[in-house]
Order: C-alpha cells, then sequence, then structure tokens
C-alpha cells in the first residue's frame, strides 16, 4: 500500500503507450518492433539521408577506404582480363598469328620483342602467372582494409552510443525497455560489420563486373552479345517476383527469433517463479513451439532464397546454348575465332555471378539500412538533462531543500505533483508516506535532478538545481534503493564505486559503520570477494548493508532512502538502523517510509495523495490529530508494528 515506483520511475505511475515512436515524437520512444511494417523494419535499399551521414563517419578512414577501392577495382579488372588471355593462348594455337591476339597481350608481346608462338605462349602464361598474383594480391588488400575500416566504424558508433545513453534522462528510460535498448547498441551495430567489411564493395565489384562484361562481349561480337542479353528481361522479371517473397520470408524469420529471444529471456529471468510455480513442462512445451516455428521460418526462408539458383542457372544454360549455337556457326564459317567464342562462354557464365550477387546482397542492404536508421534514432534522441550555459559548480552544502510551488508530469497533460510547496532545513529527516502513485518517488527524484520539474523550482541551499552542473550536485547527494544494484567485480570496488579517490582505511571504516564488515570478513576472500551478477552470491540484506556502505563511503550531505529497508528482515533492519543514527546524523535525509521505526525518528512526516502534500508533522502529532496518516497508521503501519515486536515498536532500534 506505501509502495512507490522506485526512483527509476514514476512511483506508482501508469504509463501510456509512446505515442510517436521516434526522438521525434511526443514520447521520444524508440521504435517498437510490433509497429514495424516491412519497409521499417528493412530499411530501403538505398535511403540518402543514411548513406550521407554514415559517409561522414568513412571520412575518418579515408586511407583506408580508398586503398579498400582501389584494391577492389584492381581486383575486379584483373578477373576480367583473365578470359583474353585463355581466348590468346587457343587463338595462337588455332591460326598461328601473333595479330590475333588481344591489344594487351600483343602490346606485350611486342615491347618484349617475343617471337614464336611457343614463346608467346609462355608470355601468355607469365601474364596470367603476375595477373592471378595481382588478383589475389588486391582481393587480400581490399579485404583488409576494409575489415579495419568496418572494426573502427563499429568501435566508434558504439561508443558513441554507449557514452550517449550515459547522458540520457531516467525519463528515456522509463519509455524504452533494456532489452530494446541492447538491441541498438549490439545487434544493430553488429549486423553492420558484414555489409561494411564486404557487402558494400560487393555491390561495387559486382557492378563494375557486369559493366565491364557487357563493354568487353559487345567489343568482341555486339550481334551475338544482344542476343546473349536476350535472356536478361526474364531474369529481371524472376528477380523481381522472387525480391518480393523472400523479403517476406527474411521478415518471418526476423519476427520468429525475436519472439524466441523474449520468451528466452523471460524464462531466465524468471526462473525462480517458474520451478516455484511447477510450469517447467508448460514453458519448455511453449519455447519448443517457439522454436519450431523459427525452424519452419528459416527452413520456408531458405527454400526461397535457393529457389532462385535453379532458375539462373536455367537462364544461363540458355544464354550458353545461344552463344554456341549461333557463335559456333560463325566459328565454322570463319567469322569467329574459337578462342574468342571460349571467352564469350567464359564471359556470359561471369555475367550471372555479379547479378545472383547483387540479388543476395540486397536483403543485406536493406537490413543495414534499417540497423543504421535505428542506431541514428538513438544518437538523435535529445539529451533532456543537460547543464545550463551559465550552470556552476555547487559548492559544498549544508542540506537546505526547498520545493517552491512545483508542479511535474511525465507525459503532457498527466501532471502528477500539483503545486507542491515544502521547505526542508539542514539535518532534518524526512519521510514520505503515501499510497502508491502518491508521488513519493517523484518528490526524491526531483532533488537528485533525474527529471525536471515541470512548474516552480526546486532549490538546494538556495541555488536552483538547474543551474547548476549536474555532477557537482549529484557528487553530495546518495541514493540507497529498495532493491540494491551491485556491479561485477570485488565488494571494495562496488562500496568503492562513487569515490576513485578511497583509501583502504576510510572504505573499512564506512563497511563498520553499517554493520557490513563482520559479515564481508567471514566470507573466503573478504573484501576481495568477487559478486556474481547484481551480487546473486549475497543475501538480500548483504546486498543492502554493502549499498548503505557505499552511501557512507561517498560522504553525502543530502541522503535519500527510497524504501531502503522494505526487502530486509528484521534483524538486518536493526543492524542499519543502528547505523542509520550515525549515518543521518548531520545530514538532510528524504526517506521513503515502509517500516515503522524510521516514521518514530524522522524530524516530520510528509503524508501524499494524488501528487499534494495533505498532512506534515510529526509521528506523534499526525497521531493526535487523527486524520489520514492516523488511519494509514492503524490499518498498515499499526499491523508492522505488532509484527515487529517490543524492541521496534518502542522505537529503540
Amino acid at each position: 500500500m506505501f509502495g512507490g515506483g522506485g526512483m527509476g520511475g514514476p512511483g506508482g505511475f501508469i504509463r501510456a503507450p509512446m505515442p510517436g515512436g521516434g526522438p521525434g515524437g511526443p514520447g521520444g520512444g524508440l521504435t517498437r518492433a510490433a509497429d514495424l511494417t516491412d519497409e521499417a523494419v528493412f530499411g530501403k535499399v538505398y535511403d540518402r539521408k543514411v548513406v550521407s551521414r554514415m559517409a561522414r563517419y568513412l571520412k575518418n578512414y579515408k586511407a583506408g577506404v580508398t586503398v579498400a577501392f582501389v584494391s577492389m577495382v584492381i581486383a575486379t579488372l584483373t578477373l576480367l582480363f583473365m578470359p583474353l588471355l585463355f581466348a590468346d593462348g587457343i587463338n595462337i594455337i588455332e591460326t598461328n598469328d601473333p595479330q590475333k591476339l588481344d591489344i594487351i597481350v600483343k602490346y606485350f608481346v611486342t615491347i618484349f620483342h617475343v617471337q614464336g608462338n611457343t614463346h608467346i605462349l609462355t608470355a601468355i602464361f607469365i601474364i596470367f602467372v603476375i595477373n592471378g598474383l595481382i588478383a589475389l594480391g588486391s582481393q587480400y588488400l581490399q579485404q583488409y582494409a576494409m575489415s579495419n575500416v568496418g572494426r573502427g566504424l563499429l568501435l566508434t558508433l558504439r561508443l558513441q552510443m554507449f557514452e550517449h545513453l550515459e547522458k540520457l534522462s531516467m525519463a528515456f528510460y522509463d519509455r524504452n525497455e533494456v532489452g530494446r535498448i541492447m538491441s541498438r547498441v549490439q545487434n544493430d551495430v553488429g549486423s553492420l560489420q558484414e555489409i561494411l567489411s564486404n557487402g558494400v564493395l560487393l555491390v561495387f565489384a559486382s557492378l563494375i563486373s557486369l559493366v565491364g562484361i557487357i563493354i568487353i562481349i559487345m567489343y568482341m561480337n555486339a550481334r551475338l552479345a544482344l542476343l546473349t542479353m536476350t535472356v536478361i528481361p526474364i531474369l529481371a522479371i524472376v528477380m523481381m517476383v522472387w525480391q518480393n517473397y523472400l523479403k517476406k520470408a527474411f521478415i518471418r524469420v526476423r519476427q520468429a527469433i525475436s519472439v524466441v529471444n523474449a520468451d528466452l529471456q523471460e524464462n531466465i529471468s524468471g526462473a525462480k517463479v517458474i520451478q516455484s510455480l511447477s510450469r517447467e513442462k508448460i514453458n519448455f512445451q511453449r519455447f519448443d513451439n517457439l522454436n519450431w516455428e523459427n525452424l519452419d521460418a528459416n527452413i520456408s526462408a531458405t527454400r526461397r532464397a535457393t529457389g532462385l539458383q535453379p532458375v539462373v542457372e536455367l537462364l544461363l544454360g540458355a544464354a550458353i546454348a545461344l552463344v554456341i549455337i549461333y557463335g559456333g556457326s560463325q566459328a565454322i564459317a570463319g567469322k569467329l575465332l574459337l578462342g574468342s567464342l571460349v571467352a564469350f562462354v567464359l564471359y556470359v557464365q561471369n555475367f550471372f555471378n555479379p547479378i545472383r550477387d547483387l540479388s543476395m546482397q540486397y536483403v543485406e542492404l536493406q537490413r543495414a539500412m534499417a540497423s543504421c536508421q535505428r542506431i541514428f534514432e538513438v544518437l538523435d534522441t535529445k539529451i533532456e538533462m543537460v547543464d545550463s550555459p551559465d550552470a556552476i559548480e555547487l559548492p559544498r552544502i549544508k542540506g537546505q531543500i526547498d520545493y517552491n510551488h512545483i508542479s511535474f508530469q511525465y507525459l503532457q497533460d498527466r501532471e502528477v505533483l500539483h503545486d507542491v510547496d515544502l521547505h526542508i532545513q539542514p539535518g532534518e529527516t524526512i519521510a514520505f508516506v503515501g499510497s502508491t502513485g502518491a508521488g513519493k518517488s517523484t518528490m526524491v527524484a526531483l532533488v537528485d535532478r533525474f527529471y525536471e520539474v515541470t512548474k516552480g523550482s526546486l532549490t538546494i541551499d538556495g541555488y536552483d538545481v538547474r543551474k547548476v552542473t549536474q555532477d557537482s550536485l549529484r557528487k553530495q547527494i546518495g541514493v540507497v534503493l529498495q532493491d540494491p544494484f551491485l556491479f561485477s567485480g570485488t565488494i571494495k570496488e562496488n562500496i568503492a564505486y562513487a569515490r576513485a579517490d578511497y583509501s583502504e582505511e576510510k572504505l573499512i571504516e564506512a563497511a563498520k559503520a553499517v554493520g557490513a564488515h563482520d559479515f564481508i570478513m567471514r566470507l573466503e576472500k573478504g573484501y576481495d570477494t568477487m559478486l556474481q551478477e547484481r551480487g546473486s552470491n549475497l543475501s538480500q540484506g548483504q546486498r543492502q548493508l554493502i549499498s548503505f556502505a557505499r552511501a557512507v563511503l561517498s560522504d553525502p550531505r543530502i541522503l535519500i532512502l527510497d524504501e531502503a529497508t522494505a526487502s530486509i528482515d528484521t534483524q538486518t533492519e536493526v543492524i542499519i538502523q543502528q547505523a542509520l543514527k550515525q549515518l543521518l546524523q548531520g545530514r538532510t535525509s528524504l526517506v521513503i517510509a515502509h517500516r515503522l521505526s524510521t516514521i518514530h525518528d524522522a524530524s516530520r512526516v510528509v503524508v501524499m495523495e494524488n501528487g499534494r502534500i495533505i498532512e506534515i508533522g510529526n509521528h506523534k502529532e499526525l497521531i493526535e490529530k487523527k486524520g489520514v496518516y492516523y488511519h494509514l497508521y492503524t490499518m498498515s503501519y499499526a499491523y508492522n508494528d505488532e509484527k515487529a515486536g517490543p524492541t521496534e515498536k518502542h522505537g529503540t532500534t
């Protein structure tokens, strides 16, 4: 009844779905997968704005991009040159006439004064080897350079996204699920690696190959070339139809794996609940069904993807048949050399390879373009909490807090605090009580400037929190949450998380002050004990004690306890309450109250309802008044009083 939403969200406030779907929309949320159209999932094959913006990143890698592009052009040209070498070798054997050689080989033979057909064949072999080595070297250089560019670009994007996410306000994290944010940083950035390393240059190489082959075969025999390309319109129609079917198949694959991952995450996170309710078999059956759906989607996509291959091979066979029939008749008539006919067949075969590559890259380009859009959507999300240009460093404070007729809303036109006026003196302990959604967590969250007041002002020692730097403000405020968050690392590192300049003596002193030292020393490695994810190898009470020690070491002037003792056992709370007497001394404290002892010891109790202060006074005064607080107390706190026993009941904890 007296629970709050915690400092991470609007205490008890139910958020409506975010409109807008992007940084430009009213909600400022990331686009939801369920709301996406096909094009939004895959993106356009070419989006000018996205490409131009990505090009600005590539400017930092001009040398690598230039090397990769030049190497790609050289590699493509060397591959185009190889069929001509075959043709020259066959033609010189067939005609014994050096004049029938290709112009490049003829130039080589002339400049080096190579005479005799045997020597010419040897020269062609040497040129072939040199050409192959150039192709091999340039392909290696292309892949190496572009891989470095891709990795560097991905590193830059991830670092920028991480830095930007750290600056975004709590409102952003209220609107967006952790999984979706992680997907942007990991999956979307990762999906660019393949397209950056190979895909982009493969598209250019395929286009150069297509243009080069068309030019060469038109130069060799225009009539035969035009006859061969009569299959192209048929291929184009097949490709357009196929792309539409393949696109739908890949959308289904993406949706299927998303559902599988979501269900897997939910089952891992909720393992304790699942086992306690004996849901293992039911959940396994559900996960099995989702996996079969994912398998079916992938098989269907693979079937459609590979279905194009026989069609391409059939059209390739038809094109080669046309070359052999028409070209062969010309060769028999002496109008076309045998070597040229062989080269023509090789070029026709190679002509279909880039078409096949381009068709396969079509979906990858769509995915990459959509990933870029989602990455830039995060980077374009407005940072709501920024230091004003004239912000000053907040000096060491005494701890006076003034809520000057403030109002606040998480969403437009949905106000959760209404004209609140409250003035707290340095050293006071203020307990906030009220039903869920009354505005308790919002009140304390505004002090840390996790959110911006909508109307009025909030000042600390007379300084408007909007006019001081966030860093200097938050360094003087300590926060202990109901569910303490511990990071991967040692106990020592977690206690010293906010103080890089800590000393060993001060750290141990802070742990002793909150009663954590004894249990820490009982651990095998003491303060060097490694914590598992979120400190799962410690009890709830032990995690909370470490969280309190962290607050003590940071030596805050203002201490915020957001239901910090709500989830711990009475014995641990006794230890914490004893530590709090020392911890709260000389500090201003804002406590979202849950346990009776906290309210008894508070300087004043602030009773909130529907975003307004309806009663204020100490525990005794409010009980005697027999107003809203009295009724809340008799319903909830008195029950806790009876459960707590005489120690807590008489306020001696």
